[in-house]
């Protein structure tokens, strides 16, 4: 079967560098009017693979949701930072670099420095293994020490470092490890969702959760093409396909309003999530079993 190439694996961080650059230049104000949203989406990068699109929600994203909400640091919904030495295939680490990276930028959001420097060593570990710790040399690993009070800096940094990973990989055609990465860092920002929404019930968290639909199927695509061998983790991800193919968003048209004064138009149409407590029950339990199972797979 053809494989396809990634053009932005590190969507679980590349979308910190342009959250970490916000706060520069501001954009120059123009005459035409501009569209705002009311409604609060779930954040997504855009895969451009084989020339067709995939809409890959960032880890980083939940991470900023979930702090937003006021929820505090909790270090016991995250794999043990010093575990990563268990994992002895290059399949098993690709995911668990994956995993890492997304308690990586959780830790991030929170500033708990110790912790950020204990993924961090356990992402350079398993990138060594990988074959691609080009993208946390000395000179990598200094920056993100000198930057840890400083949470834009390091959430950036990370984006950076796996930007260069992600280079390496596509050029030396490392497509299933990739994808993999990118299965990993997925799952466990699902996981973190679902133990913040355990803590605080809250409907935004629980949405967030919901909109994976369209992720579950990109994800399946991908790694059926890019990883073929992988028939456990494929099955697993026809499985939450199948349990999401039950989640439901009506649109729900409700006229523009505009400010003609500020030249800004509201669009206040929603999409209503239609989904009952069972399936909702269902998926939360098969998301969690199946990152369980990765972060278990050591041999």
């Amino acid at each position: 079967m053809k494989k396809v190439a990634f053009l932005y694996l590190p969507l679980i961080f590349v979308t910190a560098v342009s959250i970490s650059s916000c706060g520069g230049k501001k954009e120059e104000q123009t005459d035409e009017t501009k569209v705002l949203e009311t409604q609060d989406t779930a954040k997504a990068g855009v895969l451009n693979v084989g020339g067709q699109l995939f809409s890959v929600p960032s880890p980083i994203q939940t991470a900023m949701l979930i702090q937003k909400l006021g929820l505090p640091f909790n270090k016991s919904l995250l794999f043990p930072a010093n575990k990563s030495n268990a994992f002895n295939t290059d399949a098993t680490r690709a995911l668990m670099l994956g995993v890492y990276g997304a308690d990586l930028g959780y830790v991030s959001m929170y500033s708990q420095t110790q912790e950020a420097l204990s993924y961090l060593a356990s992402i350079k570990q398993l990138a060594d293994k990988l074959g691609i710790s080009s993208a946390f040399d000395e000179t990598t690993l200094k920056r993100f020490e000198n930057n840890l009070t400083n949470k834009d800096s390091l959430v950036a940094l990370v984006g950076v470092a796996y930007r260069s990973s992600d280079n390496y990989l596509k050029n030396n055609k490392r497509l299933d490890i990739s994808s993999l990465i990118l299965l990993g860092g997925w799952l466990e920002s699902m996981n973190i969702a679902i133990e913040s929404y355990k803590a605080k019930n809250n409907e935004e968290i629980k949405r967030r959760i919901a909109e994976q639909k369209l992720t579950v199927n990109n994800l399946l695509q991908l790694i059926t093409i890019n990883a073929p061998d992988q028939t456990d983790l494929i099955a697993s991800l026809k499985e939450l396909s199948l349990l999401y193919e039950k989640v439901e968003f009506k649109y729900k048209y409700v006229e523009p309003t505009t400010d003609t004064a500020r030249k800004i138009t509201y669009i206040n149409s929603t999409n209503e999530l239609v989904m009952d407590d069972a399936t909702f029950k269902n998926i939360l339990e098969k998301l969690q079993a199946f990152r369980n199972k990765i972060t278990q797979s050591a041999s």
